[in-house]
């Protein structure tokens, strides 16, 4: 049999698709130590072992298959699969909003080349047509592909290029603005956008998928539908990330760019809204406002675009026994701002004192944020938080950790002045910092206790 129906396959895992003479996309019932699978066989990455057979079952998943545990193979039937993104043409429909998607490299509406293990983007109209036709029912839609990178690799360049070219789009007059984006630094992205966007007139909404376009549980095209509704229709005119609700797909949620956070590695209902509750609940039939105050839609095309960004800012994670060396080598590296995420009310160790003074006495700007995520900083109610703040350190209220990097860096690509650095970072600017935290903000049940197992058996998980 020819090599090149074995692809990505190599050494044993090889071996046995030659024995039992089974190819490459052939649907295959397979008889292991472990019991019995039936699927069709997946090339693989030239990167991966050579100890395991790949097969997508009927479900839709994918699983391994270690070769020492196969007993046998039966190949029956085949047809190899084409993973090109169908492209139709996207319709235009007088009366439907227009919405502008701007592309960073996120897997929004993807497939996945398992040949190559490489992730084949959607992203013309008509390719997002091909992948999602339910689209057309709700907007006229144009795209523009700005970068071409995974989240982790977005930064200062990517958030000043988003902001200028946002304020390009509501200029010309669109309606609504999508912005697909891996998740893992969504939050990050939405943040800085909430500082360099002000004064919208219409809505920005950034949205991502926790599981890839060809798995079953995809949440991939029901968060670009609700992205995509959220952008032409909803009135609230603010930066926001919409992704599920629960881990069903009962709806999406929108949530504010500066109170929310990634929380779970992989349940698609990762992003909650921090320390508040989101801005609406949004399916594919309505948008239900949650909150009642909001920045709302204006027929106007004015915005306020302040494209700014430090790289000298960093973020300080407290661990007990933390030695001073680790502050002073910031400040000897050059870093101008320093976010601390400390213990408690906002806690470091008495060790850390003289790197305070010393990062303080050369203009370096330090804020306290907490690890515990939700609660306000509390300073003045322990002698080390006054102590702290005697030295240079400024609690930031209830601000979040990743928020408080971003905004002091947007700050002091602006100003480096202490005293209006201080103030901009203590003036709220769209509810980074809030003046309490409403009774439903800090929901966190614990499984196992009697009243939560009652809860959880009348609602979907």
């Amino acid at each position: 049999m020819d090599n090149d129906i074995f692809q990505g396959y190599k050494g044993a895992a090889l071996e046995v698709l030659k024995k039992y003479q089974v190819r490459v996309w052939g649907t295959t019932r397979v008889d292991t130590t472990r019991g019995g699978f039936e699927g069709t066989v997946l090339p693989r990455s030239e990167n991966d072992d050579d100890q395991h057979i790949v097969i997508k079952i009927v479900t839709g998943y994918n699983i391994g298959l270690d070769v020492n545990t196969i007993l046998g193979m039966i190949e029956t039937g085949y047809k190899k699969a084409n993973y090109k993104i169908p492209e139709k043409q996207f319709p235009y429909t007088k009366g439907l909003p227009k919405v502008k998607l701007f592309g960073t490299g996120g897997t929004i509406a993807s497939r996945l080349d398992y040949r190559t293990g490489a992730v084949i983007p959607a992203f013309s109209p008509g390719e997002l047509y091909g992948a999602v036709p339910e689209l057309a029912d709700i907007c006229n839609l144009e795209t523009e592909k700005i970068f071409a990178v995974f989240s982790e690799n977005m930064g200062p360049m990517q958030y000043k290029a988003l902001a200028i070219a946002i304020g390009k789009e509501i200029e010309k007059g669109v309606d609504g603005i999508v912005i697909g984006h891996g998740t893992d630094t969504l939050h990050h992205t939405g943040a800085a956008l909430s500082f360099m966007c002000q004064n919208l007139p219409v809505p920005v909404v950034l949205v991502g998928s926790q599981r890839s376009s060809d798995r079953p549980s995809s949440d991939a095209a029901l968060n670009l539908m609700h992205a995509m509704k959220a952008a032409g229709e909803s009135d609230i005119a603010e930066v926001m990330i919409c992704m599920f609700g629960p881990t069903s797909d009962e709806y999406g949620l929108l949530h504010k760019g500066t109170r929310v956070r990634k929380m779970h590695s992989s349940y698609r209902s990762t992003f909650r809204t921090i320390g508040d509750t989101p801005l609406a609940m949004i399916s594919r039939k309505e948008i239900t406002p949650i909150k009642k105050s909001y920045n709302k839609r204006r027929p106007d095309k004015k915005v306020t675009i302040l494209p700014y960004f430090s790289d000298k800012v960093t973020m300080l994670y407290y661990y007990p026994a933390m030695s001073p060396d680790v502050l002073d080598a910031m400040v000897d590296k050059g870093y101008k701002g320093i976010i601390f995420v400390g213990t408690g009310l906002g806690h470091v160790n008495k060790e850390l004192y003289p790197a305070i003074e010393r990062a303080h006495a050369k203009g370096v700007h330090m804020f306290m944020t907490l690890q515990t995520i939700w609660g306000f900083v509390h300073m003045f109610v322990y002698d080390t938080g006054r102590d702290m703040m005697a030295k240079g350190i400024v609690p930031a209220g209830n601000m979040l950790p990743e928020v408080a990097w971003v905004k002091l860096s947007w700050i002091l690509g602006q100003t480096e002045d202490p005293e209006k650095v201080k103030e901009m970072m203590l003036t709220p600017i769209n509810d980074e910092i809030t003046q309490r935290e409403p009774y439903n903000g800090y929901l966190v049940y614990q499984g196992g206790v009697p009243e939560v197992e009652e809860f959880i058996k009348r609602v979907h998980k």
